[in-house]
């Protein structure tokens, strides 16, 4: 299958002011048809290293994101967008591969609205009928995965930088200011990306990760895998990136929470990976970003 370039809007916030600087970026994808139309675009992430959770001086930090730490990530590709209604409904009408899903679970109506109301296990399986649909290895982002394609090169607190312009996101700041909408929006609303193309991951929808939730990165893995032995909460699984109502600390790229793996809220969806190889993503230029890089600055 051939990758195709696409170009998208990158917004980022200058340093001590208020104005935003667009660029024009070119990014890689490749995209599956899921069926009655419904289109599936996948987008490559460079391989690199970079520094997992957050640094001491970063305001609203939480302990559970330290103590920081080198992460290797291998390349793979991360859906443009969160899973949406009308994606879900492809999938959820494909036979079972272990368990039998809802087609439309959402609370917020709506075709290009990101799936909501859907359990960590119904996700494992809307990616497992996706792999035996379309033939390659797609599952949930690992945590460590999760974060690095959000920074997508940067060090601040948002990948728009320091500050999180609550105009081209959904959270809790722009709901209030707009008295319009309340809950989801449809995924790219908003019309910017990260440098990496992939959109929505401050805000609208939590998205499942892989990994068991653990109360600090003491003894995580170093090398972008889920981290799987069980930690502080049982069975909880993590989610990232907050939600329509959050908070902007709740947004940030190294923010991190956990759900019951049951549980279905209208705050958690899902972002899908895969893991292709032989799509060529690993002659991208990797990605280095280390604490004193002016990288995102």
């Amino acid at each position: 299958m051939n990758t195709h370039v696409f170009e998208f809007d990158v917004a980022t916030v200058k340093p001590q002011a208020q104005e935003l600087k667009l660029s024009r970026v070119q990014g890689r994808y490749f995209s599956e048809e899921l069926g009655n139309g419904v289109i599936l675009e996948m987008v490559a992430i460079p391989a690199g290293i970079y520094a997992m959770g957050s640094p001491d001086d970063e305001i609203e930090r939480y302990d559970n994101e330290r103590p920081q730490h080198w992460v290797a990530i291998k390349p793979f590709f991360m859906s443009k967008y969160p899973i949406t209604q009308a994606q879900w409904q492809a999938i959820a009408t494909l036979d079972p591969v272990e368990l039998p899903l809802i087609p439309n679970p959402s609370k917020f109506k709506g075709a290009d609205r990101p799936i909501e109301r859907v359990s960590w296990y119904e996700a494992v399986e809307f990616c497992r009928r996706l792999s035996q649909l379309n033939s390659r290895n797609y599952r949930l982002p690992t945590e460590a995965e999760w974060e690095y394609a959000c920074r997508a090169g940067t060090i601040t607190p948002f990948h728009f930088g320091k500050r999180l312009p609550q105009h081209l996101v959904n959270t809790r700041s722009s709901q209030l200011r707009s008295k319009k909408v309340e809950g989801t929006t449809p995924v790219g609303a908003f019309g910017v990306a990260n440098a990496f193309g992939l959109y929505d991951m401050h805000g609208n929808v939590y998205e499942w990760c892989l990994d068991l939730w653990h109360d600090d990165y003491e003894g995580a893995p170093a090398d972008g895998s889920a981290w799987l032995i069980a930690g502080g909460q049982e069975e909880s699984r993590v989610i990232r990136g907050g939600f329509w109502l959050s908070h902007s600390k709740h947004c940030r790229s190294a923010y991190r929470d956990c759900c019951e793996p049951d549980s279905r809220s209208s705050v958690v969806g899902l972002r899908v990976v895969c893991e292709e190889q032989s799509l060529g993503i690993s002659s991208l230029r990797p990605t280095e970003c280390l604490p004193d890089d002016s990288c995102g600055s």
